[in-house]
């Protein structure tokens, strides 16, 4: 580090848990992030002002008015651009030291197979549960942490799934692939605005903890807000043996 990011990140450095050492490898690490909107925004304003070195943003949707209400990577000037593009200016306004790579596109198996290998955390910030289990199958092929959350109306939740710790679940361990829901989406079931900064900033501070090797990930752990009330319930949620995609007849077999 050079004088002036020492000085840029002098209050990381302040921390016994990361010091020196551990904001370099903050400087070093490469995150993923999939999805540009309202968790992606804080997710990436904050990695990219923690000087997070290659952040890959992967968004196929551009900056509607309706998103301003809480995706605050955007603005009204960049109404019509690609959400990629636009948090890519707004990293850039903040820490023009960090590389970002936006790329157009929705994240199918093919992309999410050539993306995460060259990750060191995976940020699941999308709003759609096909697109999640096709990031945590990516997430179990490479062994790669994902931090996953997810918010909608006044209900948010985030965890870790990181299987280089062989107790920790993936996240079709939890909600598994076959399940039948209903799908929701803010567009239709509305959603508090701070909510998703909530879960946001809870999820880049999970990334930011893998990268430095600061504390304790939330993997096993499932933690769930009533943003009514305010009150977090945490599930204790453990690897499932019998999983489809983690498990000894899933994908995890190919890597053993």
């Amino acid at each position: 580090m050079d004088d002036s990011q020492l000085l840029r990140y002098s209050r990381h450095i302040l921390l016994n848990e990361i010091g020196i050492e551990g904001q370099q490898r903050i400087l070093e690490g490469r995150a993923l992030i999939i999805g540009a909107g309202g968790l992606g925004s804080p997710v990436a304003l904050y990695l990219g002002s923690a000087g997070v070195g290659h952040i890959t943003l992967v968004d196929d949707d551009v900056v509607d008015v309706t998103n301003l209400q809480r995706q605050i990577a955007h603005t009204m000037a960049r109404v019509g651009q690609a959400k990629t593009a636009s948090a890519s200016t707004a990293i850039a306004a903040i820490n023009p030291g960090v590389k970002v790579t936006g790329i157009v596109a929705r994240a199918d198996a093919t992309l999410l197979d050539a993306l995460v290998p060259q990750a060191d955390v995976v940020l699941d910030c999308c709003d759609n549960f096909a697109t999640r289990q096709a990031i945590n199958a990516a997430c179990v092929k490479h062994r790669k942490p994902l931090v996953s959350g997810a918010a909608i109306r006044f209900d948010g939740q985030i965890s870790v799934y990181d299987l280089r710790d062989a107790a920790s679940p993936c996240y079709a361990c939890v909600f598994p692939p076959d399940t039948s829901f209903e799908e929701t989406r803010c567009a239709t079931m509305g959603v508090l605005a701070p909510l998703v900064g909530i879960i946001g900033a809870m999820q880049a501070a999970e990334a930011l903890k893998l990268l430095s090797g600061a504390g304790k990930s939330l993997a096993g752990r499932l933690q769930m807000l009533d943003g009514l009330t305010m009150q977090w319930d945490e599930v204790l949620v453990p690897r499932n043996a019998a999983c489809g995609v983690c498990g000894p007849t899933g994908q995890q077999r190919d890597l053993v």
